[in-house]
């Protein structure tokens, strides 16, 4: 068994759907903001992506969450088009998703992996981004699978102090 770190976390879940429905879900913008995000923009060479073409490496982003007023910019590092994509996330962190065909489901997994070892980094990065992945990829399967959305848009959030803490849907 791999001994747990500071340093990365990984998350699995099986997903009932297409792998090209799930690429287009995280390799789009039209995707990413089906599930997941408020927007997104998106840039290659420094120009704007369509909205449904799929990103590559090297494209940058920024994307913006619904109840929270910051905004995330980072980098597409790999990109093959079906069932990979790995990109830079708060800060230097990377994110590396693979999918899998197993059976009848789509076995998607999700590594943050090169976090700062400092106190705030474990807690805002190690912690905040372990649980926030957990909801959100449960959002996805939630979405793909029953064609619903698990996470808050009509109520305003941001007057709590520890809503990204204390909100399971957020």
């Amino acid at each position: 068994m791999s001994n747990l770190t500071w340093t990365e976390f990984t998350k699995k879940i099986h997903i009932n759907t297409s792998m090209e429905k799930l690429y287009w879900c995280w390799a789009t913008k039209n995707g990413i903001t089906s599930w997941f995000l408020k927007d997104a923009k998106y840039l290659r060479n420094g120009k704007p992506i369509a909205d449904d073409v799929f990103l590559n490496s090297d494209d940058t982003y920024t994307w913006f969450w619904y109840n929270w007023d910051g905004k995330e910019d980072g980098k597409i590092l790999d990109a093959n088009g079906v069932n990979h994509l790995r990109f830079t996330f708060a800060g230097k962190c990377e994110v590396d998703i693979t999918m899998e065909q197993r059976e009848n489901t789509i076995l998607l997994s999700l590594k943050q992996s090169k976090i700062p070892l400092d106190e705030k980094s474990k807690l805002q990065i190690f912690y905040g981004c372990s649980n926030g992945w957990t909801f959100w990829l449960t959002n996805l399967k939630a979405y793909l699978e029953h064609d619903i959305l698990l996470n808050e848009t009509n109520i305003n959030l941001k007057g709590f102090d520890l809503a990204g803490y204390e909100f399971v849907n957020m």
